[in-house]
């Protein structure tokens, strides 16, 4: 019980869920005008980064790579959505596709998690196809902007299934783009498409090992991206709970269907 639900009960406020959700509401709604606070939150992800923070974290024994506070989030997501099929796009070391295949799992829907990369590295492939999770992945190993890659996926889902899609592979505003176009249509009325590391284009960190930065980077894209498909909309109200974020302005709501 935190410090202050225990001094409403202290007052005799016994809040039920809705009360409570209200009530959170208001304290999150004054976070999100608090602009010293977010001062403070964007130097300290600065700083975080350059220690290579996200790096430090497990899901079921594989490196997953993400902030704690997105992690949370998607948590949330997937068990408000109940999603039949998550697809993602940047496998890396594996962890993010077996958290998402252990929340499937434990829905109990028969959810499944389809995995792309252009490269997934032996030690990598390995681990996750020895993992408890494994039944609920299906990796696939080629560009996520190939057509042959998007009618491979296109052929795993079936009709009426829920899904939600997640980028997070080439960071450039070309690539994500493309990736937008491509995987948008699959995703479904009321779910979402979340692109990861839009955070690139508010961070002062110069980027200058990789082809994206300032400018060029999947905040940018998903602005084009927006400026054209009135099917989604930005979901503020997570950012705002959030503060910590590796992606402002990257949950997107999907509020029309295909």
């Amino acid at each position: 019980m935190g410090i202050r639900e225990r001094a409403l009960e202290n007052l005799g406020v016994i809040m039920n869920d809705e009360e409570f959700q209200a009530d959170n509401d208001v304290q999150i709604d004054a976070m999100a005008r608090d602009l010293d606070f977010q001062a403070i939150t964007r130097r300290w992800f600065d700083r975080s980064f350059d220690h290579r923070y996200s790096y430090h974290f497990r899901w079921m024994g594989l490196p997953i790579i993400q902030y704690p506070q997105d992690i949370v989030a998607m948590q949330e997501l997937i068990w408000r959505i109940r999603p039949d099929v998550i697809i993602e796009t940047g496998v890396a070391r594996g962890g993010s596709i077996v958290f998402y295949a252990s929340l499937l799992k434990l829905l109990d829907r028969g959810g499944r998690v389809i995995g792309i990369d252009i490269d997934i590295r032996r030690h990598n492939r390995e681990a996750i196809e020895a993992h408890p999770m494994a039944a609920g992945i299906r990796l696939i190993e080629s560009s996520s902007t190939a057509p042959e890659t998007v009618e491979q996926v296109k052929a795993l889902l079936k009709p009426g299934d829920t899904v939600l899609v997640i980028l997070d592979s080439n960071h450039t505003h070309e690539h994500v783009l493309r990736e937008l176009e491509l995987y948008s249509p699959f995703v479904s009325k009321d779910s979402y498409l979340v692109v990861f590391d839009t955070v690139i284009e508010l961070m002062e960190n110069e980027f200058s090992d990789r082809p994206w930065g300032r400018g060029n980077n999947a905040h940018t894209a998903v602005k084009a991206f927006l400026a054209t498909n009135r099917r989604f909309v930005i979901d503020t109200a997570i950012q705002e709970k959030l503060q910590i974020t590796v992606a402002p302005d990257g949950y997107l709501r999907c509020v029309e269907g295909e």
